[in-house]
């Protein structure tokens, strides 16, 4: 009979943000995976829990996703956590749940801090709906083609970014989403230096001109107004769907992805793209 694969959560910053079931689940698994075992290891050593780590990152071979399926196989309990927060959100565990939903074993969550919602509830925007967005891609055409699919979104956006790469990201929003647009930018969440910083982009991208990022961080954007999405011309959304198309997407992927965000049909903008 095969064990079980235990998705635990971790303090996102502040280790007094533990659970009693998370302490019992690490101390009670045979192996834990770790995107980095360093930092694990002083989580452990905090509440004095011995236990091997087993290192899983996003440089990880598949042979090391197969033999940690092996040994879960095998009838070993395994856990796997992140350096921060829930694991397997942009993060390599996601790996690891895929395999054992091919393979029949058992996946339990062990739920804990999470920068994501945190962020949302301290944001001060209205949440009804977020769309999680985790870190944009780093090569400018894929970003430019992630941004211009987002453009219209109405849902409050939740991007992850770290301090070296904050100004570019701010930028890009502001070009993007327009000046006026609010964020929340929430800083070292649960830590000595824990900000929320509440401003529009264009006072963002003045403010971090002036002042070096410092920490990790979690940014709350504003989506668009819904009554604003709904003054969206056909002519403005076929100009959508050709500046995907001029980016590299196929023209049935643009239509498809720009239908989406503005409530017009696939066919509606594909046959107005056909009859120019």
């Amino acid at each position: 009979m095969s064990g079980t694969l235990y998705i635990i959560g971790t303090p996102i910053g502040n280790m007094e943000d533990i659970t009693l079931r998370q302490l019992d689940m690490l101390a009670g698994v045979d192996f834990i995976c770790a995107e980095d075992t360093r930092v694990t290891l002083k989580l452990l050593n905090r509440y004095d829990i011995k236990k091997q780590l087993v290192s899983f990152h996003e440089h990880s071979s598949k042979a090391d996703a197969q033999h940690i399926i092996d040994r879960l196989m095998a009838g070993e309990n395994g856990g796997v956590v992140t350096d921060a927060g829930m694991p397997c959100i942009s993060d390599p565990g996601e790996v690891l749940v895929k395999l054992c939903a091919e393979n029949g074993i058992d996946v339990k969550v062990v739920p804990g801090p999470s920068a994501v919602v945190s962020a949302v509830a301290l944001s001060g925007l209205s949440v009804r709906r977020f769309t999680f967005e985790g870190f944009l891609p780093v090569p400018k055409k894929e970003r430019a083609e992630r941004l211009e699919l987002l453009r219209n979104e109405t849902a409050v956006m939740v991007f992850y970014e770290a301090p070296h790469k904050l100004k570019t990201t701010l930028a890009d929003l502001c070009e993007c989403f327009g000046g006026d647009r609010h964020i929340s930018l929430c800083r070292e969440l649960t830590k000595i230096h824990e900000e929320v910083l509440r401003m529009t982009l264009s006072e963002a991208v003045e403010y971090y001109n002036s002042n070096e990022p410092r920490g990790e961080f979690v940014l709350v954007v504003e989506g668009r107004n819904a009554d604003d999405s709904e003054d969206i011309t056909i002519g403005q959304a076929l100009a959508q769907v050709k500046k995907l198309i001029d980016m590299g997407e196929k023209p049935t992927d643009a239509c498809k992805a720009v239908a989406k965000e503005t409530g017009f049909k696939k066919s509606e903008l594909y046959a107005a793209l056909q009859s120019e």
